[in-house]
């Protein structure tokens, strides 16, 4: 093999082992039967969420996950996949599953996130949770909704003895 190509080949394993390393979620998707228009339309779509999608050959993608331990996530590297990474463990599944139902070919395969190999059921599950500010104020308002009772409780004590 050509010193040039196995340099190239390794320097897009260390791009995607660093790529892998840096995101909290990675899902795998087919995208076999876009077109370009519907592919840089999804592109768009990921790229609005801070998320970043890339297509690497099924040998580099297999190569690396087997280095990081994800040996688990190379049944799904096979055929035209992307690969697609977010900081946030919900934004790639959510932005993904929101354009598959209106585009049929995008094939949501499996995923890695938080460290952990996930199938396509819990990516779709991940799709339906609201993103991490969503989630931080659903918390803050659980943790106000006592606080809040108990003022109107107290209120509507003081204006009964009035």
């Amino acid at each position: 093999m050509n010193k040039d190509v196995l340099a190239q080949k390794e320097a897009d394993v260390a791009e995607l082992s660093q790529k892998i390393s840096d995101s909290s979620s990675v899902v795998v998707v087919e995208y076999r039967g876009l077109t370009v228009a519907e592919i840089t339309e999804l592109r768009n779509n990921l790229r609005k969420e801070g998320v970043d999608m890339k297509v690497f050959k099924n040998t580099i993608a297999q190569r690396t996950v087997k280095q990081l331990g994800f040996e688990a996530l190379e049944p799904a590297l096979k055929g035209p996949n992307a690969l697609v990474f977010g900081t946030d463990q919900v934004a790639p599944a959510r932005v993904l599953a929101e354009f598959a139902k209106t585009h049929d070919k995008l094939v949501l395969k499996s995923g890695i996130v938080d460290g952990a190999v996930v199938d396509e059921a819990t990516i779709k599950t991940l799709s339906s949770l609201p993103n991490k500010e969503g989630m931080l104020a659903k918390f803050a308002s659980t943790l106000n909704a006592p606080v809040i009772k108990f003022a109107l409780a107290v209120k509507a004590v003081a204006e009964s003895k009035e």
